[in-house]
């Protein structure tokens, strides 16, 4: 008698079977390949799992046991021993539970031999048999439909892997008992459909902001060209309404957008009943966040608040409250739109291209040095409170701003501000362009494209010149100047950027040649040259 295994070959009588199931390993948004090997022999009763299984992995032991007791199947007293190959990658999580189970039902007869042929399988298996949802399920889909393959995986994560689209089917059941009968015939699982596009939340209105023209513009520049904004004032200016009103400008995430946020929200466990939404990300951490909770790491190397803002926007209130170790960690995916977390056996890759909104007081006081306010913590006060940002960081905010005390005349007033609709469509309009001619925002351009598309006329280049040495800008600084000198124009429909484009994107820097007060009373001002 030969036996088929499930890689085709034979076996001749005697033989030891081999079962191989495909699962997959997460390496950032990466899902790679795992093929599961079970085998029984004779020997000593044991379950062995080999190829570096984490502690989760190597507890799939007792899971697995329990989950066939559960179904009233009892294993062999037999040696039986899974390898997770390539043996050289690291295995973390319990998605690889069913993966393990479903190799021993093939082996002791319970499963078809073909059962898992064109799937792959992942699941966590709880002691009752059932089958619970585990991160990851959208970009295993995504994975598995470039192989050709299937997906086998918790019925609570079917809709989320249904979204990968392609041909390849979603079989979602709810307990390992339903899986077997569903090979079997008995029961058949109908695919998993793609859960419900969710309805973009509800978004303060502009409008209803009172006085702060001048913060509005740049909120209305940043959103245009996806810049990254510092705003500075007293408590109760407004930073933090303007930055909750910004999400309202943002055009809607492309379906490519949405995929590749999604599966960094699937990594993180966010999505639930595999609901997607096409509204971009809006992370606020709080200033107390470690390293990690930012740019990502942990045990399992997880997405930190960097990558769960990714083609969307990361607010950070009371900046200077941050720890400076956080906040520099921010300049690298800053400047490259992704984040690298280094381990001593592995790197993990996680996509961070996002909008840096940051909002800070002018001293630990809150006031400054603002007219009618004394700080009573010393002269240096402001100057010690914002030393604790770096210069390199400032050096990356596009736009910067000081935003004054709301007066009560501004607060008494009836309020004529433009609405959220309104600017909204504006920033759509500079994003369609900006899209049109190079498919990326003006503050995602690399260097070489921005040149092409943002060369000055010659009275924008001379003010750029002299702007560049009076001021002591910095080569960051000078491309930076030209990226809002671009969006500027977008807005204003022009083809070519002209003195004014470049006039107004000075006016919005921090420069980097002053301090204190002096450092920010100038932003969002006009400067002459």
């Amino acid at each position: 008698m030969v036996h088929a295994g499930l890689d085709g070959g034979a076996h001749e009588p005697g033989s030891v079977m081999v079962s191989h199931i495909t699962t997959f390993a997460f390496h950032g948004v990466e899902a790679r390949p795992v093929t599961v090997q079970v085998q029984l022999t004779g020997g000593q009763p044991a379950f062995t799992i080999v190829g570096l299984p984490d502690k989760a992995v190597s507890e799939a032991r007792e899971r697995v046991r329990a989950a066939l007791s559960a179904v009233g199947l009892g294993l062999p007293p037999k040696r039986i021993t899974v390898n997770l190959a390539p043996a050289d990658l690291p295995k973390e999580g319990s998605h690889f539970d069913l993966a393990i189970a479903l190799g021993l039902l093939i082996e002791i007869g319970a499963a078809p031999h073909d059962a898992a042929a064109g799937f792959a399988v992942m699941g966590e298996l709880g002691l009752d048999g059932s089958i619970a949802p585990v991160s990851g399920a959208l970009p295993a889909a995504v994975a598995a439909n470039t192989q050709g393959l299937g997906l086998i995986c918790p019925a609570a994560s079917g809709h989320e892997a249904a979204w990968a689209g392609g041909e390849a089917q979603i079989i979602a059941p709810k307990s390992l008992i339903q899986l077997v009968n569903h090979f079997k015939g008995t029961q058949v699982l109908s695919p998993a459909k793609p859960g419900a596009l969710e309805t973009p939340p509800s978004v303060p209105d502009l409008a209803d902001v009172k006085g702060q023209e001048t913060a509005k513009r740049a909120l209305e520049i940043a959103a245009a060209g996806g810049h990254n904004l510092l705003m500075v004032g007293p408590p109760g200016a407004g930073k933090s309404m303007l930055a909750a009103r910004l999400p309202g400008l943002l055009p809607p995430l492309s379906p490519s957008e949405m995929l590749e946020i999604s599966m960094v929200q699937s990594l993180a466990g966010l999505i639930e009943g595999g609901r997607l939404t096409r509204a971009r990300p809006f992370r606020a951490p709080h200033h107390s966040a470690s390293m990690a909770a930012m740019i990502g790491g942990g045990m399992r190397a997880r997405p930190g608040e960097a990558s769960l803002a990714h083609h969307g926007v990361l607010f950070l209130d009371e900046l200077p409250e941050f720890t400076a170790p956080v906040l520099d960690s921010l300049r690298q995916p800053l400047e490259t739109g992704d984040v690298l977390i280094a381990r001593a056996n592995f790197h993990v890759r996680y996509p961070a291209r996002f909008q840096l909104i940051a909002a800070m007081n002018p001293c630990r006081c809150g006031y400054g040095r603002a007219s009618g306010h004394q700080c009573g913590r010393g002269p240096n006060c402001e100057e010690i409170y914002q030393s604790r940002i770096s210069g390199p960081l400032l050096d990356r905010m596009d736009l910067s701003i000081t935003l004054p005390a709301v007066t009560p005349a501004e607060l008494s007033a009836i309020g004529t501000g433009e609405s959220t609709k309104n600017v909204a469509a504006r920033v759509e309009r500079a994003r369609e362009t900006q899209t049109e001619r190079s498919n990326a925002t003006n503050a995602a351009l690399n260097d070489a494209d921005l040149t092409k598309v943002a060369t000055p006329d010659l009275e924008g280049m001379s003010l750029l010149n002299r702007a560049c040495e009076t001021l002591s800008l910095s080569a960051r600084a000078y491309m930076r100047i030209l990226r809002v000198a671009r969006t500027l124009a977008d807005l204003d429909g022009a083809q070519s950027i002209a003195r004014r484009h470049i006039a107004e994107a000075i006016s919005f820097r921090r420069h980097s040649g002053e301090s204190g007060q002096k450092n920010t009373q100038s932003a969002g001002k006009p400067i002459a040259f």
